[in-house]
């Protein structure tokens, strides 16, 4: 049997969530037991349970947090997860001769994933780091916003008229740097990963194009790769409301070498994105 296996990679908040829940429209198999929806995600997160559960078992066994959200070079796989690895993969590729899944922590193991999987292609998902660090922080703030907009009129007033915007430019300022090692870390990771690919194994795309490309990823995925999918309006999936604006993260970092170490790896990075 021919086995057509796609791996879709992208830092968190990159639109990884969103462009796999439109390739499950498409025809594309995602997983039998996806990831439920939440605040950050209420679509869903579309992240096959089985890749999820064992990344984060492996994070945690790194005594690292299951989010993935680190900037760790070494995570050590134990035989045992290598081996409970490549079973799900094995099953996979019993059961559906084209498939795929998505969640970012695959970032973190894309060195393996390509030993296990040595015929995969590769759909990288572009977003640049103001936008991510943006919403990843807006994210956990909406945590924050929600308790206190859960008290006493009076305390909501002082809240929203008064308060917020100090307290949200306070935790910008707490989080925005950890969040930007977090962006260069994935992105090395997938730039190190592009490097040794051949040119026709990966497609890297920014999502913020595909109302205009859609039909040209999937005429790619299609007559390029062999997937036998069927196109559907990527703009019925996306829900322009449910973006959030970047703002200017740049004045929240005080180590400056960050920036300029992700400045280049952008610049870097998008020499390989062919739509977008």
């Amino acid at each position: 049997m021919q086995h057509q296996t796609l791996i879709i990679a992208g830092m968190h908040r990159s639109g990884t969530s969103l462009i796999t829940n439109w390739l499950n429209r498409c025809g594309l198999q995602i997983g039998e037991n996806l990831a439920a929806g939440n605040n950050g995600n209420i679509d869903g997160h579309f992240e096959d349970v089985e890749f999820l559960k064992l990344h984060e078992e492996i994070l945690n066994n790194n005594s690292l947090h299951i989010s993935g959200l680190v900037d760790a070079k070494k995570i050590e796989l134990s035989p045992y997860q290598l081996a409970k690895l490549q079973g799900i993969i094995n099953i996979k590729q019993q059961l559906y001769e084209q498939w795929a899944w998505k969640d970012p922590r695959t970032c973190l193991f894309l060195d393996t994933y390509g030993r296990l999987l040595p015929e995969a292609k590769y759909l990288v998902i572009m977003r640049d780091y103001q936008a991510v660090i943006s919403s990843l922080i807006n994210r956990e703030f909406a945590h924050i916003d929600k308790k206190y907009m859960g008290r006493n009129c009076l305390q909501r007033m002082l809240w929203k008229h008064w308060r917020r915007s100090r307290r949200e430019e306070k935790f910008y300022a707490e989080h925005a740097e950890t969040y930007l090692k977090v962006w260069i870390n994935y992105n090395e990771e997938i730039l190190k990963t592009l490097k040794k690919l051949p040119a026709d194994d990966y497609l890297v795309v920014n999502y913020r194009l595909l109302l205009e490309k859609d039909t040209e990823v999937i005429d790619f995925l299609k007559n390029k790769w062999k997937f036998n999918l069927n196109y559907f309006n990527f703009g019925l999936v996306y829900k322009s409301n449910l973006m959030s604006a970047a703002r200017d993260i740049e004045r929240f970092i005080q180590t400056k070498t960050l920036l300029v170490k992700a400045q280049y790896l952008q610049m870097r990075l998008s020499h390989y994105v062919r739509l977008g």
